[in-house]
């Protein structure tokens, strides 16, 4: 499920966790926690960042009330509770004290009312001001090759995580060509070059054939500038 996870977030372009770490009775740290360790520069995240992280995860997921969004708290271990004056805290497991969801606390956006307008569409999901930018690797443009040269790339300077993406990615390609094969059967080397053979002669055609149509479009242009003078 987590190499699965992986792939899926490479091919769209977004951050997977790396070298993940058990934490205790042999469970993996989710997400917001690895990611609020990275932040904090391997420190151990505070509750206020988990409890962040894991109201960005829920607003995420668009809940449709409010009702729905303590569900999803829930949901993840949390426990919620109101105190007087309307005050809604939470707290997760081996948390000692409620956490009060308020500005104060955990910054802007993170109140009782602008969780609220954020629920009903009437502000935009918050931004972590802690997060550093994910640098994304740009897609490699298309060409006749479309597996990368790891060997080449590592001896210009590009590091492992680059070497573990362009793996995963080559995978993905020979992955998809082998697919493309099979459903038009084409395992078969002589079938595959008729194929490419019958593909080139039919871009030659329309070629020719475009270089016709815009020829009599200049003749067209040509005769209407002569009718108009």
């Amino acid at each position: 499920m987590r190499r699965l996870s992986d792939r899926i977030c490479l091919e769209n372009s977004l951050s997977v966790v790396v070298n993940p770490k058990l934490k205790s009775k042999g469970q993996y740290q989710h997400y917001g926690q690895w990611q609020s360790a990275m932040d904090s520069g391997g420190k151990p995240p505070s509750y206020q960042t988990r409890l962040k992280a894991a109201i960005d995860a829920c607003l995420a997921d668009k809940p449709q009330d409010f009702d729905a969004f303590l569900a999803g708290m829930a949901a993840v271990g949390y426990e919620y509770r109101w105190g007087r004056g309307g005050v809604l805290s939470f707290r997760i497991n081996g948390q000692e004290r409620f956490t009060r969801l308020r500005s104060s606390t955990l910054g802007d956006s993170y109140d009782l009312d602008s969780i609220k307008a954020i629920i009903e569409g009437r502000a935009p999901l918050p931004i972590r001001r802690t997060q550093r930018p994910i640098q994304r690797a740009q897609p490699a443009p298309y060409k006749v090759s479309l597996v990368i040269d790891i060997q080449q790339k590592m001896r210009e300077g590009k590091g492992t995580a680059y070497q573990r993406w362009a793996t995963v990615y080559n995978l993905k390609q020979m992955a998809a060509a082998l697919q493309y094969l099979q459903e038009h059967n084409l395992l078969r080397y002589e079938d595959l070059s008729a194929k490419a053979e019958a593909a080139a002669e039919r871009s030659h055609a329309l070629g020719d054939g475009l270089r016709q149509t815009e020829a009599a479009m200049k003749r067209n242009a040509d005769l209407k500038a002569a009718i108009a003078d």
